[in-house]
């Protein structure tokens, strides 16, 4: 389709001009030769004087950030007569159109003229409360801010408070600060708009999430001058998408386990039982005593290894029954200390060094059993895996960020190689060095147990350096 074509006046928006279309031209009745095609032109001479500053701010984020917008606004015509117009940019071209240059269309809306200002206000107030959106705006030349009265409403401040951009870390929760003052300083410096879901903080201390949408505002030199945005109570909504991709996490690590147990199932236990069978009959078939008992030990053998994997599918399925244990208060020292004593042997004879600090978070709220195989587990394999030219350190520590507990166990071992095995660590009957007593299960386990209590366990190793472990509870 030729841009001509359409049936509205429009800009093109070339690197350096503004070219305005034959149909734009029309519509308003002027010409080439009474009208000048820039923005300069267009702002003092043809705009209402209270559109300038949105249509300013909207035109220059649109050509430097391409930012798409909608803005009604009022155009004065050659006769002198001021009409409405929608503006629309590049995202209301239809499918398939892909201009060379940004676009600006301008529609011509009609009004009863009695009508128009009047339900302006009206509407923005209804629209305003009936989707708990505020309004705000900062000055930076006269260093003001700026709410409408539903934005002092969702952020529960009286309607005589002042609000102050000195006082704005205040309008956030500490997890939020860092993210906020960032947009606000890129948005301020760069002129980079921002289209975000943060927590923000009532006056009253009711955290919630918003959607927040800010943008600059310009000054007739084009420099950055304030910024404008809005913002959406969605907390509701948010939480209930929060809560619905647990639900999913759950159900996929659910459908794991499922597939681990159908491949044990399927795989290892059919195997243990093919070669039972089959020793079996070779037993039946031999005469001679001395090579029937030699057959015997055999079976003797598979049956510990089939015992060995049934006893792992029980661990696995008891992890999702005990998770309804009580859980209690426990201490980490303590379960330390009763993990090092049952395993003191091992660590005298690999000259293993342990050190631990609880100092941060002493206690936590947690099946007692869960958390000394955690540790078990994870100090076993660093004193199993460690370098063959040092001896083991392990350091055990607790930490709390953003007021989320953590547990970091680290060690200077051979290490795993990530790039390789990164989506395979906490596989089941998955190995990684030849060791003799490694079985693969124990990772596993770990992690099982772990988001059994809606945790979560992360790694990081680098091969010949050592292995970090960090468990959020």
């Amino acid at each position: 389709m030729v841009m001509q074509s359409f049936n509205t006046g429009y800009w093109e928006l070339h690197p350096d001009i503004e070219k305005w279309s034959d149909k734009f031209y029309e519509n308003l009745g002027y010409t080439e030769t009474t009208s000048e095609a820039t923005l300069d032109f267009f702002l003092t001479t043809l705009i209402h004087p209270k559109d300038i500053d949105l249509f300013r701010d909207n035109f220059i984020s649109y050509r430097i950030h391409a930012v798409n917008f909608h803005q009604h606004i009022k155009i004065k015509d050659y006769e002198g007569k001021y009409r409405l117009f929608r503006c629309a940019t590049n995202d209301e071209l239809p499918t398939g159109i892909t201009p060379e240059y940004p676009i600006i269309f301008f529609f011509e809306v009609v009004l009863p003229p009695e009508k128009a200002m009047q339900e302006d206000v009206f509407y923005y107030n209804e629209t305003a409360q009936m989707t708990a959106t505020g309004s705000w705006y900062v000055d930076f030349e006269k260093k003001q801010s700026y709410w409408d009265f539903e934005t002092r409403r969702i952020l529960e401040y009286p309607d005589e408070y002042t609000p102050s951009l000195k006082d704005s870390v205040s309008y956030y929760p500490e997890e939020s600060k860092s993210k906020a003052a960032t947009l606000f300083f890129d948005c301020a410096m760069e002129g980079t708009p921002f289209n975000t879901e943060i927590k923000m903080l009532t006056a009253n201390g009711r955290v919630f999430w918003v959607r927040a949408i800010g943008k600059p505002v310009y000054s007739a030199k084009q420099n950055i001058i304030g910024i404008r945005g809005i913002f959406q109570d969605i907390d509701e909504a948010k939480r209930k998408k929060i809560k619905l991709q647990r639900s999913n996490d759950i159900i996929a690590s659910q459908n794991s386990r499922l597939f681990n147990f159908a491949h044990i199932v399927s795989h290892n236990l059919r195997s243990h039982t093919s070669n039972l069978s089959l020793l079996v009959q070779l037993i039946e078939g031999i005469e001679d005593p001395i090579e029937k008992s030699s057959l015997i030990g055999e079976v003797k053998t598979i049956s510990e290894s089939l015992n060995t994997t049934i006893e792992h599918l029980n661990e696995i399925a008891m992890i999702h029954t005990n998770r309804q244990e009580q859980k209690k208060p426990v201490r980490f020292d303590d379960t330390m200390a009763l993990v090092c004593n049952g395993i003191r042997q091992m660590i005298d004879t690999s000259h293993t060094e342990i050190h631990s600090n609880f100092d941060t978070l002493a206690m936590i709220e947690y099946i007692p059993a869960y958390l000394e195989s955690i540790l078990l587990n994870l100090i076993t394999n660093a004193i199993k895996y460690k370098h063959p030219d040092r001896n083991p350190v392990v350091h055990v520590k607790t930490y709390v960020k953003d007021d989320v507990a953590y547990l970091q166990l680290s060690d200077n071992g051979i290490g795993i190689d990530l790039e390789r095995f990164g989506d395979k660590i906490f596989g089941m009957y998955k190995t990684f060095h030849y060791h003799k007593d490694a079985v693969g299960i124990g990772l596993y386990l770990t992690k099982n147990q772990i988001e059994a209590m809606e945790g979560k366990i992360t790694i990081e190793s680098k091969v010949n350096v050592g292995t970090t472990f960090t468990i959020r509870f």
